[in-house]
Order: structure tokens, then sequence, then C-alpha cells
């Protein structure tokens, strides 16, 4: 019987340091040396201020700022620890009542805006933390957001333009805007 149990034992010791040790550290030392912004959570920083990530999103609800997606997290807006979407299929009614309520605060914070309100602007993201909008998105967003900070709508969308993103790798998804650092250079801007 000792001779089954002592490299059985031997042998989980062995596994567990190797997988549960060895590799996460050798995985780790490799991701902070070639990735090191992104190992260190991709964060936003003023000066010695850390405020936010650029991977997840902040609930801006100002008017004089650019909202992101809808957030499906709870008990409030993006709250990471809680990712997550709806699970609300297309035919869902409370899906289109949330859809309708959403079109409604958008046109209501910008009456004179008569441009179709862009699909992520009211849709929330599988993670309900996405940190980026369409550059659609954004502009719809621009003239309230000139409007309300006094600037020419030109400069908010030259804004747009500069941290606007590609599609990653060149062909995957579409073309963004990191909605925490649109707001950081906006305030930049106007104070």
């Amino acid at each position: 019987m000792n001779a089954i149990i002592r490299p059985m034992f031997v042998c989980f010791v062995a596994l567990s340091v190797l997988t549960g040790i060895a590799y996460p550290l050798a995985v780790t030392g490799i991701a902070r040396v070639t990735f090191p912004w992104q190992a260190g959570g991709s964060l936003i920083r003023q000066g010695d201020t850390v405020v936010g990530s650029a991977l997840i999103g902040q609930n801006f609800s100002e008017p004089r700022y650019f909202w992101g997606r809808p957030s499906a997290t709870g008990p409030f807006p993006y709250n990471a620890a809680a990712s997550g979407g709806s699970n609300q299929g297309p035919l869902n009614p409370a899906l289109a009542a949330a859809v309708k309520a959403r079109i409604e605060s958008l046109e209501a914070a910008d009456p004179a805006n008569t441009q179709p309100v862009p699909v992520d602007l009211v849709t929330a993201s599988g993670s309900g933390v996405d940190p980026d909008i369409s550059l659609a998105g954004a502009r719809y967003q621009a003239s309230r957001v000139a409007r309300l900070r006094g600037l020419k709508p030109e400069q908010v969308n030259a804004l747009i333009d500069g941290l606007a993103e590609g599609r990653t790798f060149g062909f995957l998804g579409e073309p963004r805007v990191n909605v925490l650092k649109l707001n950081l250079a906006l305030d930049g801007m106007t104070g």
C-alpha cells in the first residue's frame, strides 16, 4: 500500500508546485516583460492618481460628458465585480422597453439632435462594463458635449478623431473610442 501512496503523493505535490506556482509565476513574469501596461491592469493615471482602467467602463451621467454603453451589471452600473450582460434576447419585451427608454433619455438630453441613435448607446454589451463606444456613438453626442462645454463641435470631433482606435489587428471589431480617455481629454481642454 505504501508503494502506491508515496508515488501518488509525490506526483500530487510536484504537479501542484508546477501548475499552481511555477507556471503562473512564469506566465506573469513573461507578461510583465512583454506587455507591461496590459499586465499592470491598463491603468489610466492623472499624475500619480489612478483614475480608471482602459478596460473597464465608468458611469458618466452628467450631460457635459460622453456617455458609454448602458451597463447591465448590478447592483450599480459598471460594477466590474458583477460583470455580465442582461441576457435579454431581441424579442424580449423588457429589452425593447429599456431600449425605448434609453432612446428617449438621449433625445431629451439633446432635443436638437436629429441623427439616428447608434445602437451601442442603447444596448448593453456582453460584459456590462464596455469601456468603448463606436465613433458613431461619440459623434452622436458631440454636439451636446460641445454646447455644454462652450466648445465648437469641430473641436470635439477633432478630439474624437485624435483618440479613435482602429480595428484590432486591422480587421477585428469596429473603430472605437475609449470613453474615459475622451472625457479626461475634454476635462483637460475645458478644466
